[in-house]
This record gives structure tokens, C-alpha cells and sequence, in this order.
């Protein structure tokens, strides 16, 4: 797979983030009240992970759609 295929926005793309965030939310704080123990993974997703894709991508497409003018 091309990075231009990872990092050009569409609106799939845009969906799976949001679904993404919103079931890392869910299952971090599912995984809290079941275990009654505080795990990182889904919290480390929603918080560093997906903003770093998303500025990313969002720099991408502007430089991409810059040069490509």
C-alpha cells in the first residue's frame, strides 16, 4: 500500500476514524468498569494515535493539493 493511499482523506477514511476513536473510548472505559483495573491501549489510541494521523494527513493533503495545482 502507497502512503498516498494511507494519508489522502476520503470520507471512509474520516468514518473509520471517528468509529475508531469512539470504540477506543468504549472499550477503554468498558475494559476499566469490568476489570476495575485503568488499561492504556484504547487511551493511548484515542488520545496520541489517531490526532497524530489526523495532523498528519492533514498536512499531507494540503502540500498534496498545493503542489498539485
Amino acid at each position: 500500500m502507497k502512503l498516498k493511499d494511507l494519508l489522502l482523506f476520503s470520507w471512509r477514511k474520516l468514518w473509520i476514524v471517528v468509529v475508531g476513536g469512539f470504540v477506543s473510548i468504549t472499550l477503554h472505559n468498558l475494559i476499566s468498569w469490568l476489570l476495575g483495573v485503568e488499561e492504556a491501549f484504547f487511551f493511548i489510541i484515542v488520545i496520541f494515535v489517531i490526532p497524530i494521523y489526523v495532523l498528519i494527513a492533514i498536512v499531507y493533503n494540503l502540500i498534496y493539493f498545493i503542489r498539485k495545482r
